[in-house]
């Protein structure tokens, strides 16, 4: 039979593969039927047909709307815009409202020069999935031509179509294999410090079975050899006769007493704490103290298994912008050609925002809260303390909460446009300044005047402005059409993108014609328009045909003609223009610049891939033909913007980045003529300048320009053509490319933009201080503004004594260090003294204080920047570094980069083993709030990839203290005491089996009915555990939050230490004692049944454990008492039916009527009163001792 049985199979192997593989031939048959049929209904009728998304696949053609939500991972192929672009929303993808400009494959219509699905023929090579929303590599070819695929080319699902009618793609993407849900990874899992010490105790509690066990196997053999050759009256023989071996019968008893003590590892505690955690998160969730009634938003808890990690949290890292600050840039001041305009009116209107809705005047006699100019630094330091002061206020980030709900209303759909943000104040005399710059090019036009007439000073004022108008990404829209591009084409040309095209576009007659390439000025007179091309057939002279267009227009009685007829938004009131236009801007600090030269007249009023509109007083629309667009970088950390200026027909680099990179780009000034000593003197009034900003805590942004000639612009123009078409190193040579052309700059001004502190801030990072928290600032912002803010925030005070580390090499950076640590451990003296390290860089902006052995690190911090940072985390200086900033009370980390931050909290979580938490709100902090053992993000203005990486997610910075102070040590206290009452309850009980083996030849019996063995842990005694663990609270929320040092309990581990759980194990063996041999001697000769005297143990050992648990309880509710005693009355009424109704269930024994018995006999109220007391009497002794001492304290 076993050969016969094995042959067939042999046989019918291949047989079956063959089978499956025909199959699976046949299933793909039908499927590709079906595709065919599709197809064919497709191609014949010729349109394309709605499905739905699952039915969505690769390869397949997809046509969208506007409005319309993406599918899938879509390539791009057509567009209804006549240059190729559409515009997507990404809100549902990042979270981020404003919108970002896709276009057409470049090279696809060379290979498809029109698009159509039926005829598509051309070969795409992508990557594989990836969760990577920030790339996409591929190319596209047919007949052998290659054109390359880049993520401005693909539209990703759950991203919404804005701003195009129609679009249509191919989807390369599908599925799960979308970027979107290869994203949506859920929350990551991680091990809390408490879990982690758990799982250390029920390895020991393993041990302790396993020796239990092994005792009691030992102890069977021992009891089997003393009988020798005659066997007890138990040990019954096999089937042969034959008796077991005693070492033979040990080994079986081993795993006997392994099933019998089981309960000892608390497998079941798992599943509590799980059960426990999910109803903590449920009653965080319902804090009203954790809701933003601004944001709508409230807390998410994104890591169910790290709740108690919140009460243990030694170290905060924090970004300082969108973090510790709103976000919302706002426009404050700014200095042109060395001049510097403080816009005092502007101060005040943001005064009035700060003080709404307040109770009471906090400003007392000063000024509107108005900011000093730059030279006055000392009035200053009072007009932060009266920002400090205001801070409280509930609604200062808007103003009151009707301009709250309007401002919610209006930007509903637009980003970074909240009233605060738009209504910018001009300076007067800017203003009245930009108005006669442009009036005097209005007549330098008029008069056909060089425009090198214009003094440097208006000059840099025009410049000025245009640099911010135009250097960014904005796109413009209508609000009464949201999300509805303003569109306005003058001139019918593409861009120069190749030599060819720069050829053909400036030749020498093209560019003698003087202004012919300006756009058609609704002022322009009839003098300067004769001045365009002669022939409306001619090519070159396309834009003279627009401006005989539009004087014959202009003489017609039906049509105002004053050059805004093609924006809908934009009006002329006469007395200057209304400018109704939304700015969708990618970060709020270009939407604050577009607004604030808005502010000036100078408006952004539509913007093309090929041109941007600016609407100017006087000048009318000028239309700017817009070549190059080099995006903004954190490497580079700045942007250009390379245009052809409409009045003087040059090739025009704008330029606006970090003052830091700016000014090493300026052209030094190697003449000592009359202007270069005027741009010398610009630039050290500019420098002085963006110091008083940053003083005054303010983001700084530098604008400079560069004039290219065609030769410089022609030689460029060649490497960047080279390095767009190039197929590998794409990022680097256009890197490269952006850093040759931005050189030798001429600088223009500078702005300052203020980032206004979150409510509540200061307070927040007070009371985190004095829970025992050290706070760490990690921020990409330069030095003095991170220090400003942290004077701002109280990170720092004015009484600390802040060490400044500046290096520029590795061995300064090691000597620094050096130099530190020695000043820090000598305490040379007492008496306050000015350490000299002007050698070593080190700066001390307070005379230095000593401090005692018990109050040391309490006025000393630290502030690095980004260069010495780099050095500092360094194998050789990460050591160093640490121990210094383990000396200072806060540490401040300027110009760090994402990759620094994350390298920060992993050196402190690692070197030191400490519990650290990292906030943040925008991509940059992504890093760090992965690190760190608990991430924690805001949904701010940056978009939601921080809360997507987090945690846990908040609103408001100033949520965090509720969430560590008050629900975090909840939740550690909680489960810590419900772990070691768990494994009391376990051993406990396991014990009273353990002691009855001595009385039955350790044979693995038990005197506990098999219904209360089971029923013990799963009905009497679970309830009450988990309540507790869910509601007990061991003090208030108000007084946690009123005294923030009682948070140091849970860093210290005061709850769980390693010896509690043996302590709890001692306590649990002593209890089970108790409560074994107080009924045993009590019915000691009796003749009563094993059960009889068993129910007795198993009522005793609830009762101490329900008695034990009250005793743990700190806050007694109805809920607490009503679950303990549903327990016991549980307990008897199940034990009076079982004993009534079962009198056979376990066989030979007979449980029958025994709780009735035992209830008739007075001798078991005795046992259940006598046993718990005994028992508890240590327990309850420790605990009365241990309230009197934190009543006494």
């Amino acid at each position: 039979m076993p050969n016969f049985s094995r042959r067939p199979g042999r046989r019918q192997s291949p047989i079956w593969t063959l089978l499956s593989s025909w199959w699976a031939v046949l299933g793909n048959l039908g499927v590709d039927y079906r595709r065919t049929l599709w197809s064919w209904d497709v191609r014949s009728e010729k349109k394309y047909v709605e499905k739905y998304w699952k039915e969505v696949q690769v390869g397949d053609f997809v046509q969208l709307r506007c409005n319309e939500i993406i599918p899938a991972d879509i390539l791009l192929l057509s567009s209804s815009d006549p240059d190729g672009l559409c515009h997507i929303e990404t809100a549902n993808l990042d979270g981020e409202t404003n919108l970002k400009q896709r276009q057409v494959v470049k090279g696809f219509l060379e290979l498809e020069p029109e698009f159509d699905p039926l005829k598509f023929d051309s070969i795409i090579e992508c990557e594989k999935p990836n969760n990577d929303l920030t790339r996409f590599r591929g190319y596209i070819h047919k007949n052998g031509k290659k054109s390359s695929l880049y993520k401005e080319n693909i539209l990703l699902r759950g991203c919404t179509v804005r701003n195009t009618e129609v679009l249509s793609g191919i989807v390369v993407y599908a599925g799960h294999e979308t970027k979107a849900l290869l994203n949506n990874n859920g929350p990551r899992y991680k091990r809390s410090k408490l879990e982690r010490q758990m799982n250390k105790d029920v390895f020991w509690c393993v041990l302790i079975l396993l020796i239990m066990c092994l005792f009691c196997s030992v102890g069977h053999a021992l009891w089997l050899w003393q009988y020798g050759v005659s066997h007890p009256v138990f040990d019954v023989p096999g089937f042969d006769g034959r008796y077991v071996n005693p070492i033979l019968s040990a080994v079986y008893l081993f795993f006997t007493m392994i099933i019998v003590l089981q309960v000892l590892i608390p497998v079941s505690l798992y599943v509590s704490i799980e059960i426990v955690k999910i109803c903590q998160v449920y009653f965080i969730h319902q804090d009203k103290d954790l809701y933003d009634e601004e944001t709508d938003s409230q807390l998410q808890c994104r890591a169910l298994n790290i709740t108690e990690d919140l009460g243990q949290i030694q170290y905060v890292f924090s970004d300082k912008t969108g973090t510790l600050t709103e976000n919302k840039m706002v426009f404050r001041r700014c200095t042109v050609s060395g001049v510097e305009y403080s816009h005092d009116d502007n101060a005040k209107r943001l005064a009035m925002y700060q003080e709404a809705d307040s109770e009471e005047d906090d400003n007392g006699g000063l000024k509107s809260g108005t900011l000093p100019r730059c030279d006055s630094i000392s009035s200053h330091t009072s007009v932060k303390a009266v920002h400090r002061n205001q801070i409280t206020k509930t609604h200062r980030r808007t103003g009151s909460r009707a301009e709250a709900m309007k401002a919610s209303i209006l930007s509903k759909h637009t980003a970074f446009s909240s009233p605060m943000e738009k209504d910018i104040t001009p300076d007067p005399k800017l203003l009245e300044k930009f108005s006669d710059c442009t009036k005097t090019l209005k007549i330098l036009r008029n008069n056909e005047q060089p425009f090198s007439q214009l003094t440097p000073e208006l000059s840099h004022i025009f410049d000025f402005f245009i640099a911010l108008t135009i250097c960014n990404t904005v796109v413009v829209t209508c609000p009464n059409q949201p999300r509805q591009k303003v569109r306005a084409r003058f001139e019918p040309k593409s861009p120069v993108k190749t030599i060819e095209d720069f050829i053909r576009r400036f030749t020498p007659s093209r560019l003698t014609s003087g202004s012919n390439s300006s756009s058609s000025s609704s002022l322009a007179t009839n003098k300067s328009m004769h001045r365009v091309g002669s022939s409306i057939m001619s090519p070159s002279s396309t834009e003279g045909s627009f401006v005989k267009l539009e004087r014959k227009l202009s003489s017609s009685p039906q049509i105002n003609f004053t050059g805004l007829g093609s924006y809908p938004c934009v009006k002329d009131t006469g007395n200057g223009l209304d400018v109704d236009l939304r700015f969708e801007a990618e970060s709020p600090d270009e939407a604050a610049l577009v607004y604030a030269s808005r502010a000036y007249n100078c408006a952004l009023v539509g913007r093309l891939s090929d041109q941007v509109s600016v609407e100017l007083p006087h000048l009318g629309s000028l239309n700017f033909e817009l070549l190059h667009t080099l995006g903004f970088d954190s490497v580079r950390k700045r942007m250009s913007v390379v245009v052809r200026h409409p009045l003087t027909d040059e090739i025009v680099v704008y330029t606006k980045g970090a003052d830091s990179v700016i000014l090493d780009l300026v052209q030094p000034c190697t003449k000592d003529n009359s202007l270069e000593k005027y741009q010398r003197k610009m630039q050290a009034k500019t420098q002085n300048y963006l110091n008083c900003y940053a003083v005054d805590g303010l983001r700084t942004l530098c604008i400079a320009k560069r004039v290219l000639s065609k030769e410089e612009y022609a030689c460029w123009l060649k490497f960047h053509s080279q390095a767009e078409s190039s197929l590998e190193n794409r990022e680097e040579l256009l890197f490269q490319s952006a850093v040759r052309l931005e050189t030798k700059l001429h600088l223009l001004g500078a702005t300052g933009i203020e980032d206004r502190l979150q409510d509540g801030v200061p307070e927040t990072i007070t009371r985190l201080r004095k829970a025992g928290l050290q706070i760490w600032v990690l921020t990409g912002d330069k030095q003095e503004t991170a220090v400003n803010i942290g004077y701002s925030c109280k990170l720092l005070d004015h009484d600390d004594d802040i060490i400044t580390l500046n290096a520029e090499s590795l061995e300064a950076c090691s000597a620094l260090l050096e130099q530190c640590l020695h000043y820090v451990e000598s305490k040379i003296s007492s008496v306050p003294k000015k350490k000299p390290f002007g050698d070593f860089g080190i700066d001390y902006d307070h005379t230095y204080t000593f401090w005692s052995s018990d109050s040391k690190h309490q006025n000393l911090g630290l502030v690095i920047d980004g260069k010495t940072l780099a050095f500092a985390l360094d194998k050789t200086q990460s050591d160093k570094f640490l121990l210094l900033a383990r000396q200072c009370r806060s540490v401040l980390c300027c110009r760090s980069t994402p990759l620094q931050k994350s390298m920060v909290v992993k050196l402190v979580r690692d070197k030191l083993r400490a519990m650290t938490l990292a906030i943040g709100d925008g991509t940059n902090d992504v890093s760090m709030i992965q690190v760190a053992d608990v991430g924690v993000g805001i949904s701010g203005q940056e978009g939601m990839q921080a809360v997507m990486a987090s945690d846990f997610a908040v609103p408001r910075f100033q949520h965090l203290d509720k969430l560590l102070l008050v629900h975090g040590r909840w939740c550690y206290s909680r489960l810590a005491n419900m772990v070691l009452y768990f494994f009391y309850k376990n051993a406990m009980f396991v014990a009273l089996l353990f002691w009855y083996q001595f009385y039955c030849g350790f044979s693995g019996s038990a005197m506990i009915d098999q219904w209360y063995l089971i029923f013990f842990n799963l009905l009497f005694s679970s309830i009450p555990q988990l309540i507790t663990g869910i509601m007990d609270k061991d003090l208030p929320a108000e007084m946690l939050i009123a005294i923030p040092e009682l948070y140091k309990s849970g860093q210290n581990m005061e709850e769980y230490k390693p010896h509690m759980f043996w302590c709890n194990m001692i306590d649990a063996f002593y209890q089970s004692i108790v409560c074994f041999f107080i009924p045993y001697f009590t019915f000691y000769d009796s003749d009563i049944d094993l059960f009889t005297w068993g129910t007795p143990i198993v009522t005793c050992a609830l009762l101490t454990i329900m008695l034990h648990l009250g005793i743990e309880t700190k806050t007694w509710t109805w809920i607490n008492l009503t679950s303990i005693v549903f327990s016991i009355v549980l307990f008897f009424t199940v034990a009076l039916i079982y004993n009534s109704s079962c009198p056979t269930c376990n066989p030979p024994s007979n449980p029958y009527w025994t709780m009735q018995k035992l209830m008739a006999n007075p001798s078991f109220y005795f046992i259940c009163i006598i046993s718990p007391v005994a028992a508890l009497l240590p327990r309850g002794e420790h605990a009365w001792t241990w309230s009197c001492w934190q009543s006494s304290t």
